[in-house]
């Protein structure tokens, strides 16, 4: 693809909220070879997917989840479930399962979340935008777990 049809073609992913049609794009561009475009659908698919108000803990949530699940699922080419962070969530709801998660060992879906340049989404960065949720400790250990990794408090490199 050239510039004109990729910026055409993330002109309109910024402006779809369709799931599916997102899901189009993105497996239309991954089929032409355009990755730019194909991450932005996926991204812009897991903004779109969470029921909860944007900008809420919950709505951070939930859009790491569908993120992860989404990006595994696709990898592996079957789906793919959170069922143990999903169960979590329905106990405890999403801050204590982000606040244990946070202060627990360094989970698997960090690392993978990570290694997908999608650090903004791990839990940690989750409570370094909402610190009005959290104790220092929990935030604490979020900037050091992301230091650690290489990525600044937002998640990024």
């Amino acid at each position: 693809m050239n510039d004109a049809i990729t910026l055409r073609a993330l002109a309109l992913i910024e402006g779809t909220d369709d799931p599916d049609g997102l899901r189009k794009i993105a497996a239309n561009a991954r089929r032409q070879g355009n990755e730019v475009v194909a991450r932005a659908a996926k991204l812009r698919l897991y903004s779109v997917l969470p029921s909860e108000e944007p900008g809420t803990l919950e709505y951070d949530v939930w859009q790491s989840i569908f993120a992860l699940e989404g990006t595994l699922s696709e990898e592996r080419d079957k789906t793919i479930r959170l069922s143990r962070t999903r169960q979590k969530i329905s106990r405890d709801l999403e801050q204590q399962t982000v606040e244990d998660l946070v202060l627990g060992k360094q989970s698997e879906g960090f690392d993978l979340l990570v290694e997908r340049d999608m650090g903004e989404l791990t839990f940690e960065a989750l409570a370094l935008r909402h610190p009005d949720r959290f104790e220092a400790a929990i935030l604490d250990a979020a900037k050091s777990r992301l230091s650690a990794a290489g990525l600044d408090e937002q998640g990024k490199k």
